[in-house]
């Protein structure tokens, strides 16, 4: 039987690929959701995914992982339409932890929500130290959708979208993307398959290949601070 390492404060992860085959890619519990303890964490491949509040954190790395090349990114003729209208307006880092809140809402296919309150203000506090971004996708004035993910270097890790409107999430993720390309970054994290992301163009590549390819990009250079839409790319929808 293998046994999963418990995490102290100060205690390292130990390495991926000692990480569980059930549940998939399960590499240890516990230790505090500190930034340091997260950015080492995303550099290593691994991202936090606790089953609520009270409970301890999991860490994973599962195999195989789910990515998107932003070159790969697939946009349907009817999200295409959507984006040329200009049905919503899109904007980077206006409203966190809304969006935090937005990820943390009731869905119909999930009985609960892994945003547990101490996740929420992990991620503030990461995107206070200007690794996480959020992505808003407005209509009228209104929170219609959007996401929020980590950059390290040149590498952004996917961590969660939700949206009230139809196309909302989707909107945010192209504009995202297509601005990730333009700083150079060539390769984002999308942690574990969904049809969602599927259908965006994202697909599924061994744990190993995932990892050399985190090592490289998260010691490049980070994008340009701070992160600002650029009104010209609606042009190119």
């Amino acid at each position: 039987m293998s046994i999963v390492p418990w995490l102290g404060p100060d205690d390292p992860f130990p390495p991926v690929e000692q990480a569980l085959r059930e549940p998939n890619g399960l590499v240890a519990v516990g230790g505090v959701l500190s930034p340091a303890r997260l950015l080492d964490a995303y550099r290593r491949g691994i991202f936090p995914w606790p089953e609520g509040d009270g409970s301890p954190t999991l860490w994973w790395s599962p195999d195989p992982r789910l990515v998107l090349v932003p070159g790969e990114l697939r946009i349907s003729r009817s999200l295409r339409k959507r984006l040329r209208a200009g049905t919503f307006q899109v904007t980077f880092d206006a409203a966190a932890a809304a969006v935090l809140d937005g990820c943390a809402g009731p869905r119909a296919d999930e009985g609960g929500t892994w945003i547990t309150s101490e996740i929420h203000e992990a991620y503030m506090a990461l995107h206070a130290a200007g690794h996480m971004h959020s992505v808003e996708a407005w209509r009228d004035g209104r929170l219609a959708g959007g996401l929020y993910g980590v950059s390290v270097g040149r590498m952004f890790f996917g961590e969660s979208m939700f949206a009230r409107e139809t196309d909302a999430s989707k909107v945010a993720f192209v504009w995202l993307v297509r601005h990730l390309a333009r700083w150079g970054v060539d390769l984002i994290d999308c942690q574990v398959r969904t049809a969602h992301l599927v259908s965006l163009g994202a697909r599924e590549v061994p744990r190993g290949w995932f990892l050399e390819r985190v090592a490289e990009r998260v010691a490049a250079p980070a994008p340009p601070a701070p992160w600002q839409p650029d009104p010209g790319l609606a042009a190119s929808f």
